[in-house]
């Protein structure tokens, strides 16, 4: 049994290998270090700017994604300042589009992004689930800190990004997600929890390489799929009552299944079927408002309908239907949806899976197209939303098109498919085919376009889920709602379109620009909790106070708008986690979360 100065010194250890240079001379007397370490003593400043000029001499993005990786690990509070104070660089780096390409080669590279035996989450293999509160333990005991996650990102990396079955090599996005929950909406980092379930791949290339770390098995069929992955969820539930669970890349049949079962069993939801839709809703209200045509002549067709594409319709019919009164079965007829065999009709010839039946069009007669064209010439869209991961699907003659088609409005086109290497057409294309008339918003992150004849620059718009799965995963963790609604995820989209400032609504912009993320995460986050208690499902009593107390005064009784009120948004401010800004502060926060009775 260990004595308590044993704790006290393993403590101080933790917090002094984390503080680095920045180290006091106190604490490097206590561990014994003079003559060991150079003897400066930084500031916190001084550590960034040594990170940010390493960071900046990696010659590669993949590169930069691996220092990254490590220094996360070696002081997780220098890593959330540097990325906080580079956002708009270091985002992509790590996350869409570099994620993509470290997922790719994950398994190469695994042993030298993370000190052996750091626990950067969960590998759970199908064998693991039968022992899954052993797995669980070994988790809590690994942790330096001990309180209970408190949101997971859990993927079975059978459909990571446009990329397809990567098995375990998919645990790059749950960690990349997580840390801009931490980032975007201060979730604390410390209580995030990255999952894979193990459960094999079906990809010839990495069952046959030699340096593949995941299970050398095919996948299993669907009884034995869900009943594994069910008794991974019911225990993390058991083991962490509060926990948020978002589901992430998995194949389109089981996205759907598993969000159909379990989302009033536990908090839960799912990001590419939810998140993307919130976040384009958000995108496509104000582009509509900006389009010059009524919003019940707006006429949308899809290209892809998987689990994100058929999720974002969703959201999208949901927002004629409630924002602009247009009956349902109306609102739904004002969409079409073109896969990999072309328009989806009823007639078409082909047995459709369960999540397209609904898509499918009725009215075409004898009408079949066959691609994306001929789908243009019988659709006549106002609207073109890329979901199908088929890079520049909207080709030159597509863009051009769809200018010509929309002359009494501006053309709406969102290619959404990430990362770069699947998007359906770029920023300059869309300008360059359009005179510059397009609302344009893609999935991936685009460089400004400047007119080669006036000089003017055009902000592209990126509909990058970043604005919205945080402000969900802040707002749940926050007021614990009984389950997570659509109407909870609608309100999200009216405050996201609402968040734009003046000057980025005088520019045109669709989104608010991405420097103003923190800001903007608490402002939806707000809007999810006072949506949460207008319907009644908040478990947390505070919660229900403050908002029930402070209702907007605009706030129209059965109506979703999105507001939120001061009061609300204050409390949420206080409440998300920002990195220490000195090394004080940091030693009396990490003394507090590791020995609370010390303080």
């Amino acid at each position: 049994m260990s004595e308590p100065g044993d704790s006290r010194r393993n403590s101080i250890e933790l917090i002094g290998a984390k503080a680095g240079t920045a180290m006091p001379a106190e604490m490097r007397q206590a561990l014994h270090l003079r003559g060991l370490v150079p003897t400066s003593i930084e500031n916190f400043s001084k550590q960034e700017l040594r990170a940010y000029q390493q960071l900046m001499s990696k010659s590669t993005n993949l590169e930069k994604y691996q220092f990254l990786a490590a220094l996360r690990c070696l002081n997780v509070n220098l890593f959330f300042r540097l990325l906080l104070n580079h956002f708009r660089d270091i985002v992509p780096l790590i996350y869409t589009p570099t994620v993509g390409e470290a997922c790719l080669c994950y398994s190469h590279i695994y042993p030298f992004l993370y000190p052996f035996r750091t626990s950067v989450g969960l590998f759970i293999t199908l064998d693991d689930t039968d022992c899954i509160d052993t797995v669980i333990d070994n988790y809590r005991r690994s942790m330096p800190e001990p309180i209970d996650p408190e949101i997971t990102v859990i993927t079975d990396g059978s459909r990571i990004l446009g990329l397809g079955d990567l098995g375990i090599n998919g645990m790059g996005i749950p960690i990349g997600k997580l840390q801009l929950y931490s980032a975007a909406a201060g979730l604390n980092p410390g209580r995030t929890l990255p999952i894979v379930l193990d459960f094999g791949t079906n990809n010839e290339q990495y069952l046959n390489d030699p340096l593949y770390l995941g299970t050398r098995e095919h996948r299993p069929d669907d009884k034995r799929f869900y009943e594994a992955a069910g008794r991974v969820i019911s225990a993390l539930h058991y083991a962490f009552p509060g926990l948020l669970i978002q589901f992430e890349d998995f194949s389109t049949e089981h996205a759907f299944g598993l969000l159909e079962y379990w989302r009033k069993r536990t908090l839960c939801f799912n990001d590419d079927i939810q998140g993307t839709g919130c976040v384009i809703l958000g995108g496509f209200i104000s582009a509509v408002e900006q389009a010059g045509i009524p919003p019940k002549d707006q006429r949308v067709l899809f290209v892809g309908a998987g689990s994100a594409g058929v999720g974002v319709a969703k959201q999208l019919i949901d927002y004629f239907v409630h924002e602009h009164k247009i009956p349902q079965p109306e609102a739904q007829a004002m969409f079409w949806f073109v896969d990999s065999h072309g328009l989806i009709t009823a007639n078409r010839g082909d047995t459709l899976p369960h999540h397209k039946v609904g898509l499918a069009r009725e009215d075409n007669g004898s009408t079949q197209c066959a691609t994306i064209e001929e789908a243009l010439e019988f659709v006549k869209p106002t609207a073109l939303i890329g979901l199908s991961t088929v890079y520049r699907a909207f080709s030159e003659k597509v863009l051009t098109r769809m200018n010509e088609i929309n002359t009494q409005a501006r053309p709406i086109v969102f290619p959404l498919s990430n990362p770069e290497t699947k998007a359906e057409c770029s920023f300059e294309d869309a300008m360059r085919c359009t005179n510059n008339r397009v609302l344009f918003a893609s999935g991936t992150a685009f460089p400004e376009y400047v007119d080669p004849e006036t000089c003017q620059v055009y902000v592209p718009g990126q509909g990058n889920n970043m604005y919205a799965f945080p402000a969900i995963g802040l707002g749940a963790v926050l007021c614990k709602p009984t389950y997570i609604t659509d109407t909870m995820i609608y309100a999200v989209s009216k405050a996201l379109a609402n968040s734009r400032s003046a000057d980025e609504k005088a520019a045109g912009e669709l989104y608010p620009r991405i420097e103003r993320i923190r800001n903007v995460s608490a402002e939806l986050a707000a809007a999810f909790v006072t949506q949460a208690v207008r319907e009644g499902l908040v478990k947390e009593k505070h919660w229900v106070d403050v908002v029930s107390a402070n209702m907007p005064e605009n706030m129209q009784p059965g109506h979703i708008d999105g507001l939120f009120s001061r009061r609300v948004l204050g409390e949420v401010k206080t409440l998300m986690w920002s990195p220490a800004a000195s090394v004080e502060q940091y030693i009396v926060e990490a003394i507090t979360t590791i020995n609370p009775d010390e303080t």
